[in-house]
């Protein structure tokens, strides 16, 4: 198997943000003195991930100008520009179908997909350990969950035996998942949300899942900006 990539999402507005993302891309916000995108690349690159892609339409200009190729830290990042405004984002299923062949040239390697405006201490090289169980046809995509947080009580998905379920909603998408590119051969590169495309996998029993109880936060406004804690 080839090297595993991974899709870093920030191409959204982020509205409820505003007005700092009116200025700055979500993901190019600072918590904790660090940009939120670079909270998933650093640990990504603990495991030995070193291959980025990163989806970028409202203000995409300042992605690779603060971010760059990568080089001066030993990896490399690549950008799929689905726009330059807001109008112009795919969402996460239209932006992976247009960035498929950066994530997984072969065709077969899965490939790792993550939000740019989370904050997790998650370690990935669980995620990692995923790739080969997907590359061998016995499941499609590995879901991460959290404990449904205060601001979506009534959860995504739930678990069982180790397959993600529609119901009952238990827990919470984290945003973090290694997914098989087979799935989304012929997906076009229109704009499309992840859910409820997925669920079709998820009733055939296709979608392994994990539950994650340590630190995560979807950091969505403001206030949840400057609060520090983790």
């Amino acid at each position: 198997m080839t090297e595993i990539r991974a899709l870093i999402l920030g191409a959204g507005r982020g509205k409820r943000m505003r007005p700092l993302s009116d200025r700055t891309p979500k993901p190019l916000l600072r918590y904790r003195g660090k940009r939120m995108a670079d909270w998933q690349i650093d640990g990504m690159h603990r495991v030995g991930i070193t291959h980025f892609v990163i989806n970028t339409a409202h203000l995409a200009n300042q992605f690779p100008e603060q971010l760059g190729d990568g080089s001066e830290r030993g990896i490399r990042i690549e950008y799929s520009v689905e726009g330059s405004s807001e109008s112009e984002a795919l969402e996460t299923l239209g932006g992976i179908a247009k960035a498929l062949p950066l994530l997984s040239p072969d065709g077969e390697t899965p490939f790792i997909v993550a939000a740019g405006d989370i904050v997790t201490e998650f370690d990935y090289g669980r995620l990692v350990s995923e790739a080969p169980r997907l590359s061998s046809g016995s499941a499609d995509a590995h879901l991460v969950l959290v404990p449904n947080p205060e601001f979506h009580p009534e959860g995504d998905m739930g678990l069982s035996g180790g397959l993600v379920v529609r119901e009952p909603r238990m827990y919470t998408y984290s945003s973090i998942g290694i997914f098989s590119p087979r799935i989304f051969e012929g997906v076009p590169a229109v704009r499309a949300k992840l859910f409820p495309w997925l669920y079709r996998f998820c009733d055939a029993g296709r979608v392994t899942g994990e539950l994650f109880k340590g630190a995560w936060k979807n950091i969505g406004t403001p206030e949840q900006l400057a609060d520090r804690g983790l």
